[in-house]
């Protein structure tokens, strides 16, 4: 007599893709997608000269961006969910192209802000790591999950290394405005790759079938999930104030633009293993005590880098300690939606976490500008990071990991 197939549930999908594909596409989608953006702090000043804007014009317009990522976030995980990643990835990578293009030929402020701020951020959220991780989810056994996440999580941070000094060269030898040419043609290459994440019947994948209204009010009743979405808020707040305004910070302390160049590329570098790390930990610890590690880490490495007298090396020094903490939390964020929740609304449910954290990224990027014009200064905004990081250490402590326990099955409803 054979032995009966175990259940097909949320937590254990059917195998779908193969684990190889699944992590060379995904990776090579958000090395592409999170490598563009890692380096838009470079244009800061580029841009701000050339058009006789203020820095919080800059700063206002990639707040913006960040917070139209975090709306259109959730939209765009409903629709992956529903019908298909691939179908979103190959949107939201044209309308990249588009942003970048739009971006670099903007001459007012308003103008800046629709192209830098809406269509770029409506175009990552159809391209970056809530979509691909919904594919993983769907298509990587359980307990190789949060490892598959935290791959495909270090190859965008190698992208984010690789495209920093690409970038940082593009503007120097070709200006500000043919460099984002050179983008958005690189951001085409997002269509051919996405091929790789094609699925089947999404619906195949999960056994226990929810509404998405019913998933919505599940998840958003739960304290876990509140907890990490308001962890998830001060991860944004810190790492788009520091890419954002670190260039400039650097510069108003006569550093050479140079060193804000390796400063970005080694943040991304560190980000590989701070993310490999944070994924393969996920594997063999509660991802609370890692979320709440790297958190409560990220305040003490701000508070030295404060303290410490301020030179090219001291730079260095916390760009690799704050890379190695830069993005790691993606990991365990993921798999512990996933772990609680299930996979057939992983998309979506991952894009609403990450919409907390854009709100944090546009108060980072905003306020870094608004606070400078103000005082004339950082030094308000960094201890800012400094609280907020003591405060997502806290809670992420009591986050339960464990699956939702449900009460017979659902009906699906489109």
């Amino acid at each position: 007599m054979t032995s009966a197939a175990p259940p097909r549930t949320a937590q254990n999908p059917p195998p779908g893709l193969s684990l190889k594909q699944v992590l060379i596409c995904g990776a090579l989608v958000v090395t592409l997608s999170m490598g563009i953006r890692h380096g838009f702090g470079l244009w800061l000043q580029p841009i701000t000269m050339d058009r006789g804007w203020t820095r919080e014009t800059f700063a206002l317009a990639i707040a913006v961006q960040n917070l139209a990522w975090g709306i259109a976030g959730p939209f765009a995980g409903m629709l992956a969910d529903r019908f298909s990643a691939y179908r979103v990835l190959v949107g939201g990578g044209i309308l990249y192209a588009i942003g970048l293009v739009l971006m670099a030929l903007s001459t007012s402020g308003l103008a800046f802000m629709g192209s830098a701020g809406m269509l770029l951020g409506m175009a990552q959220a159809g391209c970056t790591y809530a979509i691909v991780y919904g594919v993983i989810g769907r298509n990587v056994a359980a307990d190789k999950r949060s490892w598959a996440m935290g791959v495909t999580a270090a190859a965008g941070s190698f992208g984010q290394f690789l495209m920093v000094p690409v970038e940082s060269w593009l503007i120097s030898a070709w200006g500000w405005q043919n460099a984002l040419f050179v983008l958005g043609c690189a951001a085409l290459a997002i269509l051919p790759v996405a091929r790789g994440l094609r699925e089947g019947p999404v619906g195949a994948h999960v056994g226990f079938q929810q509404s998405i209204a019913s998933a919505l009010r599940e998840a958003f009743a739960y304290r876990s999930f509140q907890w990490l979405m308001a962890g998830y808020f001060v991860c944004g707040f810190q790492v788009v104030f520091i890419g954002v305004h670190m260039p400039s910070y650097l510069r108003d302390h006569g550093m050479a633009p140079g060193v804000a160049t390796t400063a970005l590329a080694l943040i991304g570098l560190f980000n590989v293993f701070g993310t490999y790390s944070a994924g393969w930990l996920g594997q063999r610890m509660p991802k609370r005590y890692i979320l709440s590690g790297i958190y409560a880490l990220r305040s003490v490495v701000i508070v030295a880098f404060l303290l410490a007298p301020l030179t090219p090396a001291s730079v260095y020094v916390f760009a690799a300690t704050m890379g190695f903490l830069w993005l790691s939390t993606v990991p365990p964020t993921n798999a512990t939606v996933a772990q609680i929740f299930g996979v057939q609304y992983l998309s979506m449910l991952g894009g609403f976490v990450f919409l907390s954290h854009q709100v944090g990224s546009f108060m980072g990027a905003w306020l870094g500008g608004k606070l400078y014009g103000l005082y004339g200064n950082y030094d308000l905004v960094w201890g800012l990071a400094v609280a907020l990081g003591v405060f997502a250490a806290l809670v992420n402590l009591p986050v339960r990991e464990t699956a939702i326990a449900r009460v017979g099955p659902q009906p699906a409803i489109a």
